[in-house]
């Protein structure tokens, strides 16, 4: 029934970026660095580390630089930080981040709630952004928000979706993200957008960004490998959320997410067990229980003690 998905899935964690920039508490830079680099060693394709913005903008990630230069780096997995203008690209240079990612909003007012300016700033300062990291190791990662749904303006074309990827390459971005921001994604509509992507840019690394708002996240995760995409941020324990998209709640969980793509036989090399232990760690760190179902049911493969009233009735009837 699946044959068709790929058989290798990439995963990419963004908890402590995404996760951590709209906690009500500011998480100990110890803690974000202590975590990073027990994920890192989980198999985990990427993780996006944090994001030089402005400290006004967003107070939480105001150590940007003291957990980028602090994390050990040590394992395969490519450290990314979020931009937002050249200033943020100065630092990430600064710092040898491994990749950064530029962030657009499909949707006109949502680029101007989010950026603070329109789409067509966004990508001359793109085009900017790109002429200052030319000639040096650093990978250039474009999203697309609102892509499958604008909370202001509704569903954007899909020729608009098109035209921006279209834009993004000229600038000279290696890869792409699109992004769901709002949770505002169905799986028919997500498999439409992941197929012509495909054929028109059947080698570009596409990376599929899932909110889980209204509890469609890891069904369209299904539709997009029925149309090939193979690359897939989570945050743990469903930790996060847009904090200029009024009602939206966290991304796609981690933990569920490879757990589902174990059970379906296909492969990450993330460690589950471990991704589960550090999603326990978290929910003591922020405070509270988090949205992953996996990390309150376990697997679905874990066993429970029969209960010994059950063993007597099984006696009883002669099973053993």
């Amino acid at each position: 029934m699946f044959a068709q998905f790929p058989q290798q899935v990439w995963v990419n964690e963004v908890v402590t970026r995404d996760g951590f920039q709209s906690e009500p508490e500011f998480v100990p830079t110890e803690t974000k660095i202590e975590l990073i680099n027990k994920l890192a060693r989980l198999g985990l394709n990427k993780i996006e580390v944090t994001s030089f913005v402005s400290p006004r903008a967003i107070p939480n990630l105001r150590d940007a630089e003291e957990v980028m230069r602090s994390i050990t780096r040590d394992t395969d997995t490519r450290y990314v930080a979020l931009v937002p203008n050249e200033k943020g690209c100065a630092r990430a240079l600064e710092l040898a981040v491994d990749e950064i990612n530029l962030v657009m909003s499909v949707s006109q007012s949502h680029n101007l709630a989010n950026m603070r300016m329109t789409c067509e700033q966004s990508l001359q300062q793109f085009t900017r952004i790109a002429e200052m990291t030319a000639g040096t190791a650093m990978r250039l990662n474009g999203s697309l928000a609102t892509a499958f749904g604008c909370p202001f303006e509704g569903s954007q074309a899909q020729e608009r979706i098109l035209h921006f990827i279209d834009a993004y390459l000229e600038r000279g971005l290696h890869s792409i993200t699109l992004a769901d921001t709002t949770g505002m994604a169905v799986p028919n509509q997500v498999h439409d957008l992941c197929q012509a992507v495909r054929e028109r840019w059947p080698e570009l690394e596409v990376t599929m960004h899932f909110h889980n708002t209204r509890g469609l996240g890891l069904s369209n995760v299904l539709a997009a490998l029925a149309a090939g995409m193979n690359q897939y941020d989570a945050s743990l324990g469903g930790l996060g959320g847009c904090p200029f998209a009024p009602g939206a709640t966290g991304n796609i969980c981690t933990e569920d997410l490879v757990h589902m793509l174990h059970e379906m036989g296909l492969s990450t090399g993330v460690n589950l067990d471990g991704l589960l232990a550090q999603s326990s760690a978290l929910a003591f760190i922020v405070g509270r229980d988090l949205p992953g179902q996996v990390g309150k049911a376990g697997p679905r493969t874990l066993t429970r003690p029969l209960p010994e009233s059950v063993k007597q009735l099984m006696q009883q009837h002669g099973q053993n």
